[in-house]
């Protein structure tokens, strides 16, 4: 069992809806077994003007399906001249974990953004399973984030209320978790596109 602490790095990793848009938010501590390799990992990603992604699990792993998604959606946006659908960026990524199967991805990851029929939340397991959800959590510290979102989430809360409930999850979990902490990175993204992308110590 520990063993499998050291190939799977853990995380806390959370996606909310709100009213008029999402925030997707994870922490940046990297770490196999007992050693913190770095205290700056990029968890969090944006994908297109209006859509992004955080991950949990092997950061090679997410990396590389994140740089894999990000030149299919390109060609998308090239060959139809116009941004995909927040459910369309989910299928590319999930297409990829999918074809992948045999040798997957050690990376749980959540999809968000806000198009033209609203704001969206996507959770896809390392197999490519897409699940719509108003909220989600992933990693290691995924239960305790869960916890806190199950009791504080409000459907249809403003930008401010969604962003403040997703540190607080993340805070929650990385309290817990040995494996989660340093700092949390958060993007908001609304109608317009990314409004906010910040890191935020504690």
């Amino acid at each position: 069992m520990q063993q499998g602490y050291y190939i799977i790095p853990g995380a806390t990793t959370v996606g909310i809806k709100g009213a008029e848009g999402v925030v997707l938010a994870s922490e940046k501590r990297l770490s196999y077994g007992n050693f913190v390799v770095s205290k700056n990992a990029q968890k969090v990603f944006q994908l297109t003007k209006n859509s992004g992604a955080a991950c949990a699990g092997l950061v090679s792993d997410m990396q590389g399906l994140i740089r894999e998604a990000k030149a299919l959606i390109n060609l998308y946006m090239l060959d139809h001249g116009r941004l995909p659908s927040v459910n369309t960026v989910a299928k590319v990524l999930s297409n990829y974990l999918f074809g992948n199967r045999l040798f997957p991805y050690f990376t749980e990851t959540i999809v968000g953004g806000v198009d033209s029929t609203g704001p969206h939340i996507y959770v896809l397991d390392p197999l490519g399973s897409i699940i719509e959800d108003d909220f989600t959590a992933v990693g290691s510290g995924a239960e305790i984030a869960a916890g806190v979102l199950e009791t504080w989430f409000k459907p249809g809360a403003s930008f401010e209320e969604i962003s403040e409930l997703a540190i607080k999850a993340v805070k929650a979990g990385a309290t817990r978790d040995a494996a989660s902490g340093n700092g949390i990175d958060i993007m908001v993204i609304g109608r317009s596109g990314v409004i906010r992308m910040e890191t935020i110590q504690f």
